[in-house]
């Protein structure tokens, strides 16, 4: 099938906002002395910021040392799919700013009490939409992203 168009369009920062803004889960990557942490977590976005809460451990730490991180949202569909990728640092909030969250609509999936609150603040949002095709066998609605057709 040939393509007027490209099937790839870069998302403006709006756009990306936008979706960053519509969600409230994505995958927060960070280095943390010589390993990379990939881990799921909710997430409200305040003030050009993404914030959640934590607890003590990997996530606290590396937030206490400024770490640079990635941090990703993404959506399928039969026919479009699209990636927002926001690159900056984190940090802990102190106690007057971590009573920003309050009355946000950042809901824990995970019943734990998590009382530090850490932004991740971006200095690069990035984003792109996709035209898919399903229709060859390489791609996701194709035999070869078929588990089953390993077998």
């Amino acid at each position: 099938m040939p393509y007027t168009e490209s099937p790839v369009r870069e998302l403006s920062s709006e756009e990306c906002w936008s979706l960053l803004d519509s969600e409230e889960i994505g995958r927060l990557a960070y280095r943390l002395v010589d390993e990379i942490h990939v881990v799921p977590l909710n997430y409200v976005v305040d003030q050009g910021e993404l914030l959640f809460r934590t607890t003590p451990g990997n996530k606290l730490f590396a937030a206490a040392l400024h770490s640079e991180v990635a941090f990703e949202i993404d959506w399928f569909g039969d026919e479009v799919a699209w990636s927002v990728v926001a690159r900056g640092t984190m940090r802990v909030l102190d106690e007057v700013e971590e009573h920003r969250v309050d009355g946000l609509p950042l809901r824990p999936w995970v019943a734990t009490l998590k009382y530090d609150v850490v932004s991740v603040t971006p200095t690069v949002v990035t984003g792109r939409t996709f035209t898919l095709d399903r229709s060859s066998g390489d791609g996701p609605g194709g035999t070869a992203g078929d588990p089953a057709a390993l077998r």
